[in-house]
């Protein structure tokens, strides 16, 4: 989960009308992981939480594992931000928010295949939400995947690809807007289909974005022969948000509204499943 940059050079802006692709996978494929989120505490054989240690991109928020920030309930895996100001992080820094971050590292990798996510989220600015996958490598050498990113702006979402000589500010990118009527507040199903040479995304089948081995090598080495881990995570400000909404106060890219809300324990991700197949 980078900072995006705009495939518009390269002929992408306005894939989001691209033809419609079937939402479901081709009978015949494998369903390789999975979680569904029915039971009532996070499925700790599947994924790993990180801890407040680790901080990118100047995000507001400082990552626990904490029941009231991550929760599994109503069928569905919750990450929830709370306000906690001067959480110790280990670091040179504390935070005033705390979030969660889920991943599989250690549990499940994949090469290869279709990822997809039933997700939901809120329509709150400066929030930034992901469903992405990176390399088990130093950053970014092995590769990043972010199937979804929404920094704030319901009516569209992210996706990108970053690897070495085309990561941060010059990820290969492009946005989904959605059709009238919808928004991210509603359940969406965002999925990847990661090819050998090439990778596609998708929003509830509709395919939006779709990048080659030769984009990839008009930068640097294409490195998506690795196998990556999946992350989900809810992080808040920073970076990217900044530049969008270019709020400086009271946080960066973290508007008082928002903070407000937070407060009230009104945010949160929602994820009804995870499916991979091969």
């Amino acid at each position: 989960m980078r900072i995006l940059a705009s495939l518009a050079a390269l002929g992408l802006a306005g894939c989001a009308t691209l033809p419609a692709a079937s939402a479901a996978p081709a009978e015949g494929r494998a369903l390789i992981f999975s979680d569904e989120f029915d039971g009532t505490t996070l499925d700790r054989s599947k994924w790993v939480t990180i801890g407040p240690d680790f901080w990118v991109n100047n995000e507001q928020q400082a990552y626990v594992d904490r029941p009231d920030v991550i929760e599994v309930r109503n069928g569905a895996l919750v990450l929830t931000p709370r306000f906690a100001p001067g959480v110790d992080t280990n670091t040179k820094r504390n935070a005033d928010f705390i979030a969660g971050r889920v991943e599989t590292d250690g549990k499940f990798n994949m090469r290869y295949g279709r990822i997809e996510a039933r997700i939901r989220m809120p329509d709150a600015v400066g929030v930034w939400p992901a469903f992405w996958m990176v390399g088990n490598g130093p950053w970014p050498t092995t590769g990043e995947i972010d199937v979804m990113e929404y920094v704030g702006e319901k009516d569209w979402i992210g996706s990108a690809v970053h690897g070495p000589g085309y990561s941060g500010d010059a990820g290969l990118s492009n946005r989904f807007y959605f059709p009238p009527g919808e928004d991210v507040t509603g359940w969406h199903v965002y999925a990847a289909e990661w090819k050998p040479d090439s990778i596609e995304f998708y929003v509830d089948g509709r395919l939006h974005n779709r990048i080659t081995r030769p984009m990839g090598e008009m930068y640097g080495k294409w490195v998506f022969d690795n196998p990556e881990r999946i992350v989900i995570n809810f992080a808040l400000g920073g970076g990217y948000p900044l530049k969008i909404n270019g709020v400086k106060s009271p946080y960066q890219g973290l508007p008082q509204a928002t903070v407000d809300r937070i407060k009230r324990g009104e945010l949160a991700m929602e994820v009804d499943w995870v499916r991979v197949w091969r």
